[in-house]
């Protein structure tokens, strides 16, 4: 970067210096889902950029011909991976997406599900857990089997719904205690999501941390991490949360905060930019920040317990893009899954890439999502893997959807799930 370059973007303030840091190099668009798959430079981060170049300088507005190309990025952020200027594209497409929703809010019905998903449920962990018990019961009723065979869009909601399991994860007052030792003691995230439609993978993540000293708190005042409201433009919502968070797991005086969900940890990674106006929370949302560690980072750095039974299992490696793009975790899940006794791990071709859920993707974009779901199935199908691992809840969904339609029997689980496995005892906490 040259020195008048330098000079011009001290000048601008931090959002326009973020955006024109991009020097058009094009090293972002073989790494690009939506580029990748529809050859469009609009559809590329570069493209994007030079959008919102054009929206900030007053050139082009918000208008039908722009949105669309902005809000088909999945927000993967495979570009920040490999942009050699450090362009925060998250950072960018996610002002942009607030901007949208002020500029070009779109239908009628989309705002109204949006302000329905945004503010009257994810801020409210209540509601969810009563949404998901109505989901459970219609999901064991002969109208579920019936709505699956509807041809269209409604038949394919229904078959990308997760199965709801039998209980749900909750938090709760006491800590869950291991029985030697206390090596270290941890707040667990349960999110919104993962409670509800993964709940065995929760009780899984607790028993491994307990397995291995950790003294873990599940803190009843954690809300969302915010993650889908930033995606989606809400960003006041999604600042909310954040402050809820953050006194929700500081005042519990934890000395990590683990997270089992890729997206909602590279979220709450980054709630030091998100509050950094914020002169009451900006210093209490940089510690918190830097608290934040991946269930496979935080696992790597204990003297873990090795199982001690032999699995015999052909596994492959789906890397979850906020875990590996956002939070460049990649070499941390592998190294656990290598310490597993009889796994042979298995790469698939173009692990990395976007597997098309990324939140609210699948219901908003449904076309390009299931472009990038069948792909995905197809790269995990010729690996011959018996199981194919993830880190991320939205990843899990998608894949067993896809595999499900594809009739393999291949087993989708979380990182979690399988150390957890590999122990053969199941039993205890939580």
């Amino acid at each position: 970067m040259t020195s008048k370059l330098k000079e011009a973007l001290q000048a601008l303030g931090p959002a326009d210096a973020d955006l024109y840091k991009c020097v058009h190099c094009g090293l972002c668009l073989s790494s690009c889902p939506t580029y990748l798959e529809t050859g469009l430079e609009t559809e590329s981060p570069r493209g994007r950029i030079a959008l919102m170049k054009a929206v900030r300088e007053g050139k082009v507005g918000f208008t039908e011909q722009v949105v669309p190309h902005m809000e088909l990025c999945l927000q993967c952020r495979a570009c920040e991976a490999v942009c050699p200027s450090g362009v925060p594209y998250g950072r960018l497409m996610e002002a942009t997406r607030a901007q949208i929703q002020q500029a070009h809010p779109g239908s009628l019905m989309r705002r109204l599900a949006l302000w329905v998903a945004f503010r009257s449920l994810l801020p409210h962990p209540r509601r969810l857990y009563r949404l998901g018990s109505l989901l459970r019961l219609y999901q064991r009723s002969p109208l579920f089997s019936l709505a699956r065979r509807i041809p269209g869009r409604l038949g394919q909601i229904q078959e990308q719904l997760p199965l709801v399991p039998k209980g749900f994860f909750r938090p709760r007052a006491e800590a869950f205690n291991p029985t030697g030792e206390v090596r270290a003691r941890v707040g667990l995230l349960s999110g919104c999501v993962m409670p509800i439609a993964q709940g065995p993978t929760m009780e899984a993540a607790v028993r491994l941390l307990v397995r291995n000293g950790c003294r873990v708190l599940v803190p009843p005042a954690q809300v969302c991490c915010g993650a889908l409201n930033l995606h989606g433009g809400d960003r006041e919502g999604a600042r909310r949360m954040a402050r809820r968070n953050i006194d929700a797991f500081l005042d519990a005086g934890v000395e990590a905060i683990v997270v089992a969900s890729a997206g909602c940890g590279s979220t709450m990674k980054e709630y030091r930019h998100l509050l950094e106006d914020d002169a009451e929370y900006q210093e209490r949302a940089w510690w918190f920040s830097e608290m934040v560690k991946d269930v496979s980072e935080f696992l790597t750095t204990l003297p873990l317990a090795l199982p001690d039974k032999r699995k015999g299992l052909r596994v492959t490696y789906q890397d979850a893009c906020h875990l590996a793009h956002a939070q460049r975790i990649t070499q941390q899940p592998r190294e656990l899954l290598r310490r597993i006794p009889g796994v042979e791990l298995v790469e698939m071709e173009d692990a990395s890439r976007c597997c098309g859920a990324a939140g609210l993707y699948t219901t908003l974009q449904p076309q390009m999502s299931r472009q990038l779901m069948e792909r995905k199935v197809e790269a995990v199908l010729k690996t011959g893997a018996d199981v194919v691992v993830s880190g991320n809840p939205g990843c899990i969904i998608q894949m067993q959807a896809g595999l499900r339609r594809a009739g393999s029997q291949v087993r989708v689980m979380h990182l979690v799930e399988l150390l957890d496995e590999a122990y053969g005892d199941s039993r205890g906490h939580p």
